[in-house]
């Protein structure tokens, strides 16, 4: 028997040192303990001047580590795989413990009934009165771990407490929150709870985003803009695609709802955020009110707009546009009061590459970059600057995305007025066709470049293009 635990005892050390399991090695030097305890008990019996009585208890015992040792190297390296870090999932850590419990406590059983059966009937009740909460806790645990109900890693709700999966041991799980705390839940406590995993069955998670519209606004007109606003979330996936519905009549507004979807439920407070800033700045560029909340009947004051000062400001924010320094200060004028005022919050597409167009836009205040899909940054644009004239002067789609780095506010002229001007002034055209020709030289490189060789359409027509879209009706 002490060869055999000898030869055992190598065996261990060597295979600890050869696996790349964590959790192999672990068990292994559990195992190499054991043989040592049992080998420095051999020891002991060896000697001659232990009394009768100790020996006999000693040597009646002293198989007991041995036996141990096996039972969990055996386990170990039949479980486990001994070149891959990792547990595999239908034989996590906890339920190999119990295993190696149970093959021992049978073992021992079978091998030593009569020094064990007295002592365990005794110690079953201590042991039970002493442990309950935490054997309650082992099972649970035990049951968490043959059942699956999550897994390290995913996204889940019980009782009070929310959070990401990074532990199940024998005890507890523990979770960490979104505030980044850690969070110790009993296993008993999930095993008596409702649990709410959030990452399973595979697949995107569904929000639900609420917003009252004042009475005056067409439901088909609301639904529209709300689903171009939820086009600007970053998080908010594009299949299954997003919905929005009217819920109900309430006192002072018409409810809708917007359902959208996302990859991962930790996100779901950044998506909604993301969702209803598109949303606010999408209602103030198309017209679209929400209400104050009314507790109580008063009686609106309407203050009329200042349409003279909008008109100079709109017209003073053309006057320094290089493309229009052709035109006359009436004709400036006119194009302002046609133009229609725009807002974009930070990061909002405010034109896509590829899409229909035509109209184009002057950047009264903030910052917004021009660049080529997926990402080709072609130039940045200040208040004063202008963009999407080619849309305007040809009807053409969209040659480039135009993204808000900063809140924007915009004039977006149509090409109603400017058809008017383009018919009375050639000339003026002819200057317009000129510069916009010229802006359009970096803008057509990057897009060849980003294209990996596309040719581009050559500019020399342009003047062609902007007569016969400019002379429809």
């Amino acid at each position: 028997m002490t060869l055999a635990a000898a030869a055992l005892l190598a065996v261990a050390l060597a295979a600890a040192a050869f696996t790349s399991n964590r959790f192999v090695a672990r068990k292994l030097r559990l195992t190499v303990y054991l043989l040592g305890a049992f080998l420095l008990l051999r020891v002991v019996l060896a000697q001659p001047t232990l009394g009768g009585d100790l020996r006999a208890q000693v040597e009646a015992l002293h198989y007991l580590p041995f036996l141990l040792a096996v039972i969990n190297a055996i386990v170990a390296l039949g479980f486990n795989p001994i070149r891959h870090d990792h547990v595999p999932d239908r034989f996590p850590a906890i339920v190999q413990d119990a295993i190696v419990i149970g093959l021992f406590l049978v073992a021992a059983t079978l091998l030593f009934p009569d020094k064990l059966l007295a002592a365990s009937a005794v110690s079953a009740v201590v042991v039970g009165f002493a442990l309950q909460d935490t054997l309650g806790n082992a099972f649970a645990g035990l049951a968490i771990q043959t059942e699956k109900p999550f897994r390290v890693g995913h996204w889940i709700k019980v009782g009070d407490f929310e959070g990401s999966v990074t532990e199940i041991n024998w005890r507890a799980t523990r979770l960490r929150t979104r505030t980044g705390d850690f969070v110790i839940v009993p296993n008993s406590m999930m095993s008596t709870e409702a649990i709410n995993n959030y990452s399973e069955p595979i697949g995107p998670s569904r929000l639900q985003i609420e917003v009252g519209v004042s009475y005056g606004a067409a439901p088909s007109h609301v639904k529209a803009v709300m689903l171009e606003a939820v086009r600007q979330a970053p998080l908010v996936l594009v299949h299954p695609a997003p919905d929005v519905l009217l819920m109900t009549f309430a006192d002072s507004s018409i409810i809708y709802r917007a359902r959208v979807w996302i990859a991962d439920f930790r996100y779901d407070e950044e998506a909604i955020d993301q969702v209803r800033t598109a949303i606010y700045y999408a209602f103030r560029r198309r017209g679209v009110e929400i209400p104050f909340p009314i507790a109580v009947e008063i009686a609106r004051e309407d203050t009329k707009p200042d349409l003279e000062g909008q008109a100079r400001r709109r017209a003073q924010a053309l006057d320094g546009v290089p493309m229009f320094e052709t035109l006359d200060a009436a004709e400036r004028a006119t194009l302002g009061a046609a133009a229609a005022d725009r807002v974009f919050g930070a990061g909002e597409r405010i034109v896509r590459q590829g899409e229909p167009g035509e109209s184009m836009f002057v950047l009264v205040d903030g910052t917004a970059r021009v660049f080529v899909e997926p990402n080709t940054e072609v130039a940045v644009i200040d208040a004063g600057g202008c963009f999407g004239e080619m849309s305007l002067l040809t009807g053409e789609p969209r040659t480039a995305s135009v993204e808000a780095r900063t809140d924007c506010s915009v004039l977006e002229i149509e090409p109603d007025a400017f058809r008017q001007i383009a018919a009375s002034n050639p000339a003026a055209l002819e200057r317009i066709a000129a510069l916009a020709a010229a802006r359009r030289a970096p803008l057509e490189q990057a897009r060849v470049a980003a294209a990996a060789g596309v040719r581009a359409p050559a500019g020399s027509g342009l003047l062609a293009r902007m007569k016969r879209w400019l002379a429809k009706t």
